[in-house]
Parts: C-alpha cells; sequence; structure tokens
C-alpha cells in the first residue's frame, strides 16, 4: 500500500497537519487520520461510517461504479460458473483457491464437523414454535461457544483454523434445525455422502421415512446462491463481526452478533420484503401503476430491491441470480410463475423508465433472491437464515484476518455530544 503523498488539514488560525494518503490495490485513495485526535484535540463525524475506512482488509473488493465485486481478486462471475461454494469458502479463508487435495481434505473437514452436539436439540426446545428463525439463530449459534470453550483460545493457528470449519460446517445443521422446529418435525442429521449444498437441502425437507434424492440443477443452483451470499466487504453485519471481535469476544459469540444484525429488514431480510413487495403488486397489469406511484414522495408503495448504497450500476449478483431463477424455473416447470413474470415485467419498465435510469436503480441481488428460493421451497422467513449460511465464511475470513492484523485494536468509535450541559443535582427540599 502506498504512502508516498500526504494530505493537509488547515484550521483558521492553526498550524497546517499533514495527515499520509494510503493508496489501495483497487478502489479510492484514503487519508489515514488516526492521528487526527492526537495532533489536533478534534476528531472526525462521520454517521453510518460512510467515508472512513475502519480496516484494511484483502479479501473483498466492491466497485460501485463498475458494478464489480471481486473475492481475493477473482470475479463474482468466474467463481460462481467455474467454483462450488465450498472452494470459495477455502478461498475466502486462505487466500487461494485449494488444489485436488486441498479441496478433498477441506471437504472431509467440513462433513466431519457437520453435526451438532445432542443437547443442541435441547435449546431450540425452549423456543416457541411459532418463533422466527432468525432469533432462534442467533441464540443456538451463541450456544456453540459453551459447547467449544477452546474457541477462546485465539493464539493458536490451528485452534482458529479448527473453529472456522466447525462454524462453517455446522450452519447448515443449525439452520436446518431451526426450520425443522418451527415446522413441528424432528430434525435430520447430515449426510456423509451429500455435498454442502446438497446435505442442507436434505436437512431441510427430507423426513425420516423417504429417501431424499437431491435434484443436481437445485443443488446447483442453492451453491451458486451460497457464493453469491459469501461476502461483500464491509457491510453492516461483517462490520459486526470486527467490532464484536475487537474485545476478544468468542467467534461464535461474533457469528450470533452479526446474525442478529442481518435479521435487519434493509439487510437480511430485503429479499422477504422483496417477495412480500411483489405479492402486493400482484398482477403484470399493474406494474406500470407501481412503477408511477413509486416516483411519489410519501406514497406507501416503495419498490423493494432496486439500487444498493454500494452500488452505482449493476449489481453484478443480480443478473448471476437472475439466470439462476431461470435455471431453476425451467427444470420445475415453472417458467410461467405469476411472481417470476411479474419481477421480469419490473425489471424491464423500471430499466427504462426515466427516474429509475437517473437514479441508477438497477435490480439488486434481493429482488431475485426470494423468488429463487421460493422455488426451492424455501419460505420466507428462511431467507436470512441461508444469507447467514452463506455469508459464515466471509464473516470469519474477515474475524481471522482482524485477529491476525498487528494494528487491530479494540473498536470505539467517537460521539458528538448532544446533551445537557454540565450541571448539579438540586438540594433536596
Amino acid at each position: 500500500m502506498s504512502i508516498e503523498r500526504k494530505a493537509t488539514l488547515t484550521i483558521t488560525g492553526e498550524s497546517p497537519v499533514d495527515f499520509p494518503i494510503l493508496s489501495p490495490t483497487h478502489g479510492n485513495d484514503c487519508i489515514d487520520i488516526r492521528a487526527l485526535g492526537g495532533n489536533t484535540d478534534r476528531f472526525g463525524y462521520d454517521a453510518g461510517f460512510e467515508s472512513t475506512a475502519s480496516c484494511k482488509s484483502s479479501i473483498t473488493f466492491i466497485d460501485g461504479a463498475k458494478g464489480e465485486l471481486l473475492y481475493r481478486g477473482y470475479p463474482i462471475e468466474q467463481l460462481t460458473e467455474h467454483c462450488d461454494f465450498l472452494e470459495v469458502a477455502h478461498l475466502l479463508k486462505n487466500g487461494e483457491l485449494p488444489n485436488v487435495e486441498q479441496k478433498a481434505a477441506f471437504e472431509a473437514t467440513i462433513k466431519k464437523n457437520a453435526p451438532v452436539h445432542d443437547q443442541m436439540v435441547k435449546f431450540y426446545q425452549g423456543f416457541r414454535r411459532d418463533a422466527h428463525p432468525m432469533p432462534v439463530m442467533v441464540g443456538v449459534v451463541g450456544a456453540l461457544s459453551a459447547f467449544h470453550r477452546e474457541a477462546a483460545d485465539f493464539s493458536d493457528v490451528e485452534q482458529r483454523s479448527l473453529t472456522i470449519h466447525r462454524i462453517i460446517a455446522k450452519m447448515p445443521t443449525l439452520a436446518a434445525m431451526a426450520y425443522k422446529y418451527t415446522v413441528g418435525q424432528p430434525p435430520v442429521a447430515p449426510r456423509a455422502d451429500l455435498g454442502y449444498a446438497a446435505n442442507f437441502l436434505h436437512m431441510m425437507f427430507g423426513v425420516p421415512a423417504e429417501e431424499f434424492h437431491p435434484n443436481p440443477v437445485l443443488v446447483r443452483a442453492f451453491d451458486r446462491l451460497l457464493t453469491l451470499h459469501a461476502d461483500h466487504a464491509q457491510d453492516a453485519s461483517t462490520s459486526t463481526v470486527r467490532m464484536a471481535g475487537s474485545s476478544g469476544a468468542n467467534p461464535f459469540a461474533c457469528i450470533s452478533a452479526a446474525i442478529a444484525c442481518l435479521s435487519g429488514p434493509v439487510h437480511g431480510g430485503a429479499s422477504e420484503a422483496c417477495l412480500a413487495m411483489l405479492d402486493e403488486v400482484g398482477d403484470v397489469s399493474r406494474v406500470a401503476e407501481m412503477i408511477s406511484r413509486s416516483h411519489v414522495e410519501g406514497d406507501r408503495m416503495k419498490l423493494t430491491g432496486f439500487g444498493l448504497y454500494v452500488y452505482r450500476n449493476f449489481d453484478p449478483r443480480a443478473k448471476l441470480m437472475r439466470r439462476l431463477c431461470t435455471d431453476v424455473l425451467t427444470e420445475l416447470g415453472l417458467e410461467n410463475d405469476r411472481l417470476f413474470k411479474l419481477a421480469i415485467a419490473l425489471d424491464k419498465i423500471a430499466l427504462e423508465d426515466p427516474y429509475f435510469v437517473k437514479n441508477k436503480l438497477y435490480p439488486n441481488i434481493d429482488f431475485y433472491s426470494g423468488i429463487l428460493q421460493k422455488a426451492l421451497g424455501i419460505p420466507a422467513s428462511m431467507f436470512a437464515c441461508i444469507v447467514s449460511v452463506a455469508r459464515t465464511a466471509g464473516w470469519m475470513a474477515q474475524w481471522e484476518e482482524m485477529r491476525a492484523d498487528p494494528e487491530y485494536k479494540i473498536a470505539r468509535p467517537r460521539q458528538i455530544y448532544e446533551g445537557a450541559a454540565r450541571r448539579s443535582v438540586p438540594a433536596a427540599s
């Protein structure tokens, strides 16, 4: 990272102060303001951290202007086409795609660690049957730290790797158990003869009385869906992992905190909101009306799934997700699915509408993700859980990178205090 240039801050009546300018591999230059407080006795204000880099990372790069997403330098389009999810998980963690031997060893480790302790079933029984799966996941994932207390020791490299393998392996099992619990069915154990994506579908939809035969087209589509959600740089949930981890918290607790963050409707709940929006539109004949209403300030009909703050162009994942929708619906004979036809119509009209074009409101990944998961048989309440299963690979890669960073320290954002000025407690009357 280049530090050749400097930025000068001039405050009226005071001597100028220089700050280094950091030039990354890709992306915008950053002004290193870590010494701002010490040199000027002042701090920056940046609500939402929209102009502040909180860390240095070599994992994921997003170019919003170009609509580009890279994992460790590889375009998401190429990874989705040529690699499976576990290869991508290995890439995020280790920095390189695995060779044949490394892939086999990684898959074997994941399969070995997929089962969970039998006592974990009792945790689910403490929740109401109608509980949303996301708060259930927050509880059971956090509880893993009570079963694997050795994970709190970060000093051992092998122990850190084992912890990462465990959480990636167990997340599909825990998510599927959350679903089974809400529908009143017994949990289904993972099978050693199935891959990561196929095993999840088996644990979701398999029943003890029948043998589960995964459809290869659906398995491949689901595997690609996981890859598309595997990491997204420093979004809210990833930043939560790093902030929680900066205190030295157990990694399972960090993932639990990230799941809680992801459960918000504008983060992991966005796909569920998109599906609800399509249901509200109802029919292709109402698309033009809904597009027109979305222009009106204060109108309740705001089209969900268009635009994403980080992208000022197409979300590259959305194009791939649309293709997956087509593949799955064709395989299932649902090419004329009402919601899919409605989504295509909305997509087409929005891309030609002057308001959407001017504001660069292109379809994002959530727009098609809900339709794809619905076609796979996954209920809307589980959409965010699926994202958490996928994102765990990225979260743990980010956690490990943070732990190895020599500049790592506990997160402690500043604030602008606007409360009451100093005052005294009045004497008792």
